[in-house]
C-alpha cells in the first residue's frame, strides 16, 4: 500500500512541475518570446493546455476576477502541496 501512496505522491509532483512549465509557457507565448506556429512548441502547448485546462477551469470559475492575473496555477500548487502533506503525515504512517 506504500507503494501506491508514493505513486500518488509522484504524479502529485509532477503535475505540480506540468503547471509550472504550462504557466511559463504561456508567459513566453504572450510575450512573443516563443512562436506557436512553430510545431513543436504548438504540440507542447497543446499537450499543457489539455493536461492542466479541466483542472484549473473550475478554479478560474470559482475565483472572481483579477483583471489579466490569473492565480489558478498558484492555488492548484497549493492544494496539491496540502494534499501531499496530509498524505505523508497522516495516511503514510498508517499504513503497514
Amino acid at each position: 500500500m506504500r507503494a501506491v501512496l508514493d505513486i500518488v505522491i509522484i504524479v502529485l509532483d509532477l503535475y505540480v512541475w506540468l503547471l509550472i512549465a504550462s504557466a511559463i509557457l504561456s508567459w513566453l507565448i504572450a510575450f512573443n518570446v516563443v512562436n506557436t506556429r512553430n510545431q513543436f512548441v504548438s504540440a507542447v502547448a497543446e499537450f499543457l493546455y489539455r493536461i492542466t485546462e479541466p483542472v484549473l477551469a473550475p478554479i478560474r470559475n470559482f475565483l472572481p476576477s483579477l483583471g489579466g492575473l490569473d492565480i489558478s496555477p498558484i492555488i492548484l500548487i497549493l492544494l496539491i502541496m496540502f494534499i501531499e502533506r496530509v498524505i505523508l503525515y497522516y495516511i503514510y504512517p498508517n499504513v503497514v
